[in-house]
């Protein structure tokens, strides 16, 4: 009897680890597998579709960051996205005397806490179609939907940008690729 209670209890662990593994799956972001056994900074490192952010968390700083506990949600800009800014604008952000300025628009793309696409949804859903999200910067960013799937993130400047890959699972939060950079005020 003893045995067989084991045995049950050992097969429901397996199944709810099983379920659990199959709801946060590896996930490709430029051309790479992300783990989500990894944390932000060890699965960012692999895309190539962010190096140019992953030069920036470096030159700010913030690689210990966002190597810790968390949980973080970050929205990543691709390199497409840094190339939408003005000329020039990437490589004066990435001067050491720029460092202060980097980290604001670098931590304005972080959320704290573990907000995948299901809970910003329901975010935007409680607030009447616009969900105030607070930046680990202190900056608000407003969700909305666009269309019924899509989320939009506009900054405080009136920018928009759209989450084109939801629900990259890590170690210590989850990633949303957009677009287009968001910038604070």
């Amino acid at each position: 009897m003893k045995k067989k209670i084991t045995q049950l209890l050992m097969i429901a662990f397996f199944a709810i680890g099983a379920n659990s593994i199959k709801a946060q799956s590896t996930v490709m972001v430029g051309g790479e597998k992300m783990y989500p056994m990894k944390n932000i900074i060890e699965n960012a490192v692999n895309s190539k579709d962010h190096t140019t952010l992953v030069a920036a968390v470096k030159a700010a700083g913030l690689v210990e960051t966002l190597q810790g506990a968390g949980p973080f949600t970050v929205f990543a800009p691709t390199n497409a996205a840094f190339a939408k800014l003005p000329e020039g604008t990437v490589a004066t952000l990435l001067k050491p005397e720029n460092k202060q300025m980097l980290t604001q628009v670098l931590t304005y793309h972080v959320v704290a806490g573990r907000m995948d696409s299901k809970a910003i949804m329901k975010a935007i859903k409680k607030a009447n179609g616009m969900a105030k999200l607070t930046t680990v910067s202190g900056g608000i960013l407003i969700a909305k939907m666009n269309g019924e799937k899509n989320i939009t993130l506009t900054d405080e400047k009136g920018n928009s940008s759209n989450i084109s890959l939801y629900d990259v699972y890590q170690s210590n939060g989850v990633i949303h690729v957009i677009d287009s950079v968001v910038l604070p005020k």
